[in-house]
């Protein structure tokens, strides 16, 4: 099997691996726009947010603030302090894509929670095809999503009725647990919960996440110190 072969078996199994997170990105970014309009921002605004940031935590985290009154500035910070757990996906993904460190970044703007997870081969390296189709139809629901909250504010109303809310949380369940199911990620996985479920009452939002990344840090460092 030629590598153009494996690598469009690899991108069309992560297409159909990513379809059901794709489903639930669509049905959250839909709250996102809806929530994103009462904020006060603009659909062209919602979406390009959407379009560039790409990501749940750090969208909602930005929002929430701006719709208390926050500055953009705080919104950017917290927003950055919930992406911080990119670093250590991160550190573990680069040994895994190849070129210089122009490309590498490029192909890293790719990772989100569900492809890194997935993408996962259980032996410190990962699939990069599997992981760009799995965030290409990720991409696609979560744009969309936004755009129809966006359009539709007015008609969906307050997103929380309709259990949207939900999603998010359930979400990162279900990678916590694919997690778990691996011997050499449970152990950190299981500390970084316990971590961050420890932290949530006491400590502002995003910050958990942020102390909780140590335990990644600790897990990626072990990793690549037995490479």
């Amino acid at each position: 099997m030629d590598d153009g072969t494996t690598r469009r078996e690899s991108w069309r199994a992560g297409l159909r691996a990513g379809v059901p997170y794709a489903l639930a990105g669509f049905l959250l970014s839909l709250s996102f726009g809806v929530l994103a309009r009462d904020a006060g921002f603009s659909v062209v605004a919602a979406i390009v947010m959407s379009a560039i940031v790409f990501a749940g935590s750090a969208q909602f985290a930005a929002v929430s603030i701006v719709s208390a009154g926050g500055s953009i500035g705080a919104a950017v910070g917290a927003a950055a302090l919930m992406n911080s757990r990119f670093l250590a996906m991160g550190i573990a993904l680069a040994p895994s894509l190849p070129g210089r460190a122009g490309k590498r970044a490029a192909q890293g703007q790719t990772v989100v929670d569900a492809s890194w997870a997935m993408a996962n081969r259980g032996d410190g390296t990962f699939d990069r095809w599997f992981l760009f189709g799995s965030t290409a139809v990720q991409y696609v629901t979560w744009v969309t999503g936004t755009a129809a909250g966006a359009l539709a504010g007015d008609v969906l109303g307050d997103p929380h009725k309709y259990g949207l809310d939900a999603i998010y949380p359930t979400f990162f369940l279900a990678l916590l647990f694919a997690e778990l199911r691996s011997g050499r990620a449970r152990g950190v996985a299981a500390l970084g919960a316990v971590i961050a479920l420890a932290l949530v009452p006491f400590v502002p939002p995003g910050l958990p996440v942020l102390v909780a990344g140590l335990a990644a840090f600790a897990g990626a460092f072990r990793s690549s110190a037995r490479a």
